[in-house]
C-alpha cells in the first residue's frame, strides 16, 4: 500500500468490515440523533446527495477503525513530511492529536456518513477544515458495487506542473478501505520532491444507493 500511495496517492486496503457490519453502519444514517449536522450537497453546490457528520460519540466500529489506522498511517505521514521538508506535528497517539486540534479551535467531529442515490455525485474537493491537517484519510465502502449500486467510482485528480491533470477512478469494494491523500503528496522532481496538489470526489451514481464511511484524522 505504501508503494501505491507513493505512486498514485491512493491505495485499497483489504476488508476492514464484514457485510453485516457495513449494513449496520449504513442503517445508522436514518438515526439523526447520532449526527451533529446534515449537509445537502446540491444546496451548497458540492454536487448532489447528502452526508452527515457524526458527533464525538462515535459508533464503536468507527472509533476502533480510527484508532487502528492512525498509527499505521502516521509512519507514512511523517515520511512524506520529511520528503517535503515540512514539520511533522502529529504525535504518536490519535488522542494527543485530537487534543491538539481542539486546542487550536478545531473541535467538531469530522467523521462522515455519506448517502448517494441515482444521479448523485460529489464535486472534486479537499477535506481541510483549519490549519491542522493530517495528510491521509480513508473512505470505506458500505454497499456492494454492481449489486447495490452502479457508477459512483471514487475519483482522485492530481494537478501536475506545466501539464494536464491526472485522474484515477477506483471502485471501493464493500467493507474495504481506500486510503488517499488529503491535500497533496510528495512527487519526485529534479530537485528531490515537490508537493503534488490533489482533490477527490465521486462520479455519478447510475443506479441504486451508495453509502460510504469517511474517516478523517483531523477535526473541523
Amino acid at each position: 500500500m505504501r508503494e501505491q500511495l507513493d505512486r498514485d496517492g491512493v491505495a485499497l486496503t483489504g476488508p476492514l468490515l464484514s457485510p453485516a457490519q457495513c449494513r449496520e453502519l449504513a442503517a445508522l444514517y436514518d438515526r439523526p440523533e447520532l449526527f451533529r449536522t446534515t449537509v445537502d450537497m446540491a444546496r451548497h453546490r458540492f454536487g448532489s446527495g447528502q452526508y452527515r457528520y457524526f458527533t464525538h460519540d462515535l459508533p464503536a466500529p468507527v472509533a476502533a477503525l480510527r484508532e487502528a489506522l492512525y498509527p499505521r498511517l502516521l509512519t507514512i505521514a511523517r515520511a512524506w513530511a520529511d520528503q517535503l521538508r515540512r514539520p511533522a506535528p502529529w504525535p504518536d497517539t490519535l488522542a494527543e492529536w485530537t487534543a491538539m486540534c481542539h486546542a487550536a479551535g478545531q473541535d467538531k467531529s469530522s467523521q462522515i456518513l455519506l448517502r448517494y442515490g441515482p444521479g448523485d455525485w460529489n464535486a472534486l474537493h479537499r477535506d481541510v477544515f483549519g490549519d491542522l491537517v493530517f495528510p491521509l484519510q480513508v473512505v470505506i465502502g458500505l454497499d456492494a458495487h454492481g449489486t447495490d449500486y452502479t457508477g459512483g467510482e471514487f475519483l482522485l485528480v492530481e494537478q501536475r506542473p506545466r501539464a494536464q491533470s491526472r485522474g484515477t477512478a477506483t471502485v471501493v469494494p464493500q467493507g474495504h478501505g481506500l486510503v488517499f491523500t488529503t491535500r497533496d503528496r510528495p512527487v519526485p522532481s529534479a530537485r528531490g520532491f515537490r508537493a503534488g496538489p490533489v482533490r477527490h470526489g465521486v462520479s455519478t451514481v447510475r443506479t441504486g444507493r451508495r453509502h460510504t464511511l469517511g474517516l478523517v484524522f483531523h477535526d473541523a
